[in-house]
């Protein structure tokens, strides 16, 4: 439930703001961007790796993950959803959010196998790594949606709930600890794929078309608080 309720406070961040600038929401599109990108390599393919016997399944995964983004962006144009910029803004949205939850899916289930299949302070570390890592996280979420015109209540409440899985996926991975060693590679590179596919896609071209220099700006900081923060909390 702590990495959950971290991911909500970072998403509250958008309370904070009655009417922000587009230069600014540049600047945290561009920031979330930088975090997911971090995200996606010391978070996710790095451990993948570590868990792997080789390369194959983090690269298996990696690759689903990415397709499966690009699957569901061109069913999202299938659905036809409206008027062409509150189509595209409503699509962006919703990767976004899926990317995001996907990814914290695999680091529940990490901090769950933790715990149930290892001792002393490293799960709790763990936990306390990731939980601050949501953070950033959850505003990299609430803010964008808030640019795409959704109230701040609305954008708030879907920065939290791609945290709520967390505390899930790790009550199953405290049950499936024994068994869950050769599946969780895949799962953490998978989201990892969603992630840099949502980034490449949506997110920078977004930021980087209205303010290059904030977007860079905003990626740049968001990459570097992300590998601090995962390189220092392990």
């Amino acid at each position: 439930m702590f990495t959950w309720m971290v991911t909500a406070c970072g998403a509250a961040v958008v309370f904070f703001f009655r009417e922000v600038k587009e230069s600014v929401l540049n600047l945290f599109m561009g920031f979330g961007a930088g975090v997911m990108i971090a995200a996606s390599f010391w978070s996710l393919l790095a451990p993948a790796l570590e868990m792997s016997a080789g390369w194959m399944l983090p690269a298996l995964g990696f690759g689903a993950g990415g397709f499966f983004i690009l699957l569901a962006d061109h069913w999202l144009d299938l659905c036809h959803l409206g008027e062409e910029y509150r189509g595209k803004a409503r699509k962006r949205s919703i990767l976004l959010i899926l990317a995001v939850t996907l990814h914290n899916i695999p680091e529940g289930m990490a901090i769950g196998v933790a715990f149930g299949g290892t001792g002393g302070i490293g799960p709790w570390l763990l936990a306390l790594g990731i939980g601050l890592q949501n953070f950033p996280e959850g505003a990299a979420v609430s803010l964008p949606l808030r640019r795409e015109g959704l109230s701040r209540g609305k954008s708030f409440f879907y920065g939290q709930a791609s945290g709520i899985v967390e505390p899930i996926a790790g009550i199953i991975g405290v049950l499936a600890a024994l068994h869950l060693g050769n599946i969780l590679p895949f799962l953490l590179s998978f989201a990892a794929g969603s992630m840099i596919a949502v980034i490449g896609g949506e997110l920078i071209p977004e930021a980087a078309s209205a303010n290059k220099h904030m977007a860079v700006s905003g990626l740049l900081l968001g990459f570097l608080v992300m590998m601090i923060l995962d390189v220092a909390l392990g």
